[in-house]
C-alpha cells in the first residue's frame, strides 16, 4: 500500500468532516448572497455543488494533504487548510471557465465560500484533533509503549518519541539495559525494569509495543522473546536489524523504525473486521433479548440468581474486561471449582471436565447448543471482543501464563476461533491451544475469518461441544 492510500484510509474521519464543512460553507455562502431562492439553487448552483464534491474527491485521491495531519501544529494546519481551499476553488473555476459557464454564477458566492470554508475547516480539524487527544488519554485507548535503551541515549529517544501531541501511543516506561535504574525517572518517564526483569514486567503489565533503541549482540534474542509474547517490536534502523517477521518501515514521530509483529493487520482489514463485528453483533444482541425472555425464567427457576453470568477476563495484550454469558452453572460454581481441579482433563492452564456437576440442567442444553454464548455479542458490539479471535482466559489462568503464552493475546479475543473449530472437544493440551491461536494470528485475513465463521456454524449444528 503506497503512502497516499495509507493516508486516506487512516484519516477517513477528517476526509468526511472536510466534506461536511465544504457542503455547509457552500450552502451558507449561497444563503448570504442569494437568500432562500430554491429555484435559483436548483437551476444552476446545484451543478456547482456537485463540482465541489467531485473536486474534493479528486484532491483527496491525488494529493497528500492528509498525510501527517495528526502531527501538524496550528500554523502548519492553517497553511494546509488554505492550500486545500485554493486547490478546490481552482478546480471548480477551471471547469466552469472551460465549459464557458463562469459568467452565469456569482463571484461573491464563490468568494464567500472560500472564506467561510477556510474558517470552518480549520476550526473543525483542530477541534477533531484535540478531541482525539483527550478521548485517547481519557479512555486509555492509546497503545502502551516500553522503551528499551542504554542510559546515554535515553533522553534523546524520549524527546523523539514525545515530539507530537497526537501520537497513537504513550510512553509507559523505560528499561535501561546497561545499568539498574529501576525506580528512577528520565525526563519524567519512570524506569520500570532492567535487563533481568523486563520480560516479567511485560508479562504482568499491559504493554502493546516495545521500542528498541539499543544495539547489541543480544538484539535478535530480545526481539524474538518479545515477539513470542505477542508484543509489537519497533527497532531503530540505525541498529543492527535481525531477520524478523512481517517487517515494515515506518515513522514513530521523528524516529524511523523497522516494525515487526506476529500479528499484522492493515488499516483496511481492521475497518472491515470491525464493520463485520458491528453488523453481526446487532442481530446477535436482538437474539439475546429474545433468548432472555425464553431462557431467563428457566435459569432462575433451576438456580435462583442473575440470568447473566459476568466474569472478568483478559483481552488484548492483558486488558481486562467483563465477559457476558447466560448463566449455565449453579451460583456456587466458582467455589466448587477448587474441589474439582483433580478431574481437570486439560493439560495446562484451562479447566474442562466431563459431566461437570456445577452445570444446571438448562445449562447443559444451552452449552451444548452454544446459546450461552449469545450475550457475548454485547462484548463484540462494545469492542472488547471480535467475532473471530482467541478465547479470553480468566484472570487466574492468565496469572499462571509463561511469557510465550501471552502471544495468544496479541489480538482481540473472539467468540470463536481456530482451535474451537479444530476438534476443540478432543484438545486437552493447552500448548496445542496456544499453537493454534498463534497459527490464526500469524495467518490472519478476512477470508480466513469467514472460513472460521462458516466452520463454527457447522460445528454448532453438529453439537460438537460449546464454542
Amino acid at each position: 500500500m503506497n503512502n497516499k492510500t495509507t493516508s486516506r484510509s487512516k484519516h477517513i474521519d477528517f476526509i468526511l468532516l472536510d466534506l461536511i464543512c465544504v457542503e455547509a460553507s457552500f450552502l451558507l455562502a449561497f444563503l448570504i448572497r442569494l437568500g432562500t431562492n430554491g429555484q435559483k439553487f436548483s437551476d444552476g448552483y446545484a451543478l456547482i455543488n456537485g463540482l465541489i464534491i467531485i473536486a474534493h474527491a479528486a484532491i483527496v485521491f491525488y494529493t497528500e494533504g492528509y498525510s501527517g495531519i495528526l502531527r501538524r501544529g496550528y500554523w502548519k494546519e492553517l497553511k494546509s487548510v488554505v492550500t486545500y481551499n485554493i486547490e478546490l476553488l481552482a478546480v471548480v473555476l477551471a471547469i466552469l471557465f472551460f465549459s464557458k459557464q463562469s459568467a452565469d454564477y456569482s463571484r461573491i458566492v464563490m468568494g464567500l465560500f472560500f472564506i467561510i470554508n477556510n474558517v470552518f475547516m480549520y476550526i473543525v480539524r483542530i477541534a477533531r484533533k484535540n478531541h482525539l487527544c483527550k478521548v485517547n488519554i481519557k479512555t486509555g485507548k492509546l497503545n502502551r509503549m516500553l522503551l528499551l535503551t542504554d542510559y546515554n541515549h535515553a533522553s534523546k529517544l524520549i524527546e523523539g518519541l514525545q515530539t507530537y501531541n497526537y501520537s497513537s501511543f504513550f510512553l509507559k516506561g523505560i528499561v535501561i539495559l546497561d545499568k539498574d535504574m529501576a525506580g528512577d525517572k528520565i525526563s519524567d518517564i519512570p524506569v520500570v525494569a532492567n535487563s533481568e526483569n523486563m520480560y516479567e514486567y511485560v508479562k504482568e503489565h499491559v504493554i502493546d509495543e516495545v521500542f528498541i533503541g539499543y544495539g547489541s549482540d543480544e538484539l535478535g534474542e530480545i526481539t524474538d522473546k518479545f515477539l513470542s509474547m505477542g508484543v509489537t517490536v519497533h527497532i531503530s534502523v540505525n541498529r543492527i536489524i535481525p531477520k524478523v517477521p512481517n517487517p515494515s518501515l515506518e515513522n514513530i514521530n521523528d524516529l524511523t523504525v523497522v516494525t515487526t509483529s506476529i500479528s499484522f493487520m492493515s488499516f483496511k482489514q481492521k475497518v472491515i473486521k470491525r464493520l463485520i463485528d458491528i453488523i453481526v453483533s446487532i442481530p446477535g444482541i436482538i437474539a439475546t433479548g429474545i433468548l432472555f425472555v425464553i431462557l431467563g425464567p428457566i435459569i432462575y427457576h433451576q438456580s435462583p440468581g442473575p440470568i447473566f453470568f459476568k466474569q472478568e477476563r483478559v483481552g488484548k495484550n492483558g486488558r481486562k474486561f467483563k465477559i457476558y454469558k447466560f448463566r449455565s452453572m449453579y451460583m456456587d460454581a466458582e467455589e466448587r471449582k477448587k474441589e474439582l481441579m483433580e478431574q481437570n482433563k486439560m493439560s495446562g492452564l484451562m479447566f474442562k471436565m466431563d459431566d461437570d456437576p456445577r452445570i444446571t440442567p438448562i445449562g447443559k442444553f444451552i452449552r451444548k447448543t452454544s446459546l450461552d454464548e449469545f450475550p457475548q455479542f454485547i462484548n463484540i458490539f462494545k469492542g472488547d471482543m471480535s467475532l473471530v479471535g482467541t478465547r479470553p482466559p480468566t484472570v487466574d489462568e492468565f496469572l499462571q501464563y509463561d511469557a510465550h503464552h501471552k502471544s495468544r493475546l496479541a489480538i482481540k479475543p473472539g467468540l470463536t476461533g481456530l482451535w474451537q473449530v479444530s476438534g476443540r472437544s478432543d484438545i486437552t493440551d493447552f500448548e496445542e491451544v496456544v499453537r493454534l491461536d498463534n497459527e490464526y494470528i500469524k495467518n490472519f485475513s478476512i477470508s480466513y475469518d469467514l472460513k472460521i465463521i462458516l466452520k463454527t456454524i457447522g460445528v454448532v449444528f453438529k453439537r460438537e461441544g460449546s464454542v
